[in-house]
């Protein structure tokens, strides 16, 4: 079984943290790009997703980083916060 590289270690006075590896932080990376873009539309997860034709499960899995989002999701969210408007209206 393959042993994944700890990229931060717990904090061994803190007996509730824990050790974060490369993968679990780039899933929170691309949870929290995909989080801010939604709430600096100012919209609901529900809203996001029937905007920009997201599955809403998909969506709340991939925020709450119990799934990593793809790189073609990343894409398209970066280009979403570029350009909402033109987007919602490609997808309408």
């Amino acid at each position: 079984m393959k042993k994944e590289h700890i990229v931060l270690p717990a904090d061994p006075d803190d007996p509730e943290d824990f050790d974060v590896t490369a993968e679990a932080l780039d899933r929170g990376q691309r949870a929290r790009l995909i989080r801010r873009t939604r709430t600096g539309l100012g919209l609901s997860q529900a809203e996001f997703a029937a905007r920009f034709r997201v599955p809403v499960g998909t969506l709340r899995d991939w925020e709450q980083a119990r799934a990593t989002a793809p790189d073609f999701a990343i894409a398209y969210v970066r280009v979403i916060a570029a350009h909402p408007e033109m987007v919602a209206r490609a997808v309408a």
